[in-house]
């Protein structure tokens, strides 16, 4: 929120209309992995996260990899662009901080990913979004079904 608050209360000051926060409902959307296994967790993350900061754009333009920078993982960012464009897919993935995916993921132990959701909440986030890192219909609503009670 740190990196998006600035920009939202700029758009309410430009629209003049008196709205502001309070009008508005913030709605990320991040993976999800509840499992006990937090590198096997990690892990599935890994390919996504690549994907979004390695391979979304060019290396001059990628909003993610930019924003990546600016949470504080410039090294990382450049990293894991230059595997990615080079087609190292993997190599990408595994050049991830462990700390990175924490920070854009829901991911590990239930008790953690309690935490992190009181993250969000305390950010101001009215809605989160959450998309499970699972493969089958089942598995699926399992995870879901894992937040909603850790929301809860």
């Amino acid at each position: 929120m740190a990196e998006f608050r600035p920009l939202l209360e700029e758009g309410f000051a430009r629209a003049g209309d008196g709205k502001g926060f309070g009008d508005f409902d913030i709605v990320p959307t991040v993976n999800v992995m509840v499992s006990d296994d937090v590198e096997a967790a990690r892990d599935v993350m890994r390919p996504f996260v690549a994907l979004y900061v390695g391979g979304m754009g060019s290396r001059e333009t990628n909003f993610y990899n930019a924003l990546v920078r600016r949470y504080g993982y410039e090294d990382a960012a450049r990293r894991v662009q230059d595997l990615y464009l080079e087609g190292r897919k993997d190599e990408a993935a595994a050049a991830l901080p462990a700390d990175l995916i924490d920070h854009v993921s829901l991911c590990g132990p239930p008790d953690r990913v309690r935490e992190r959701i009181g993250v969000y909440r305390d950010a101001g986030v009215g809605t989160l979004m959450v998309s499970p890192m699972a493969w089958t219909f089942q598995d699926r609503l399992a995870q879901l079904r894992y937040v909603a009670e850790l929301a809860a």
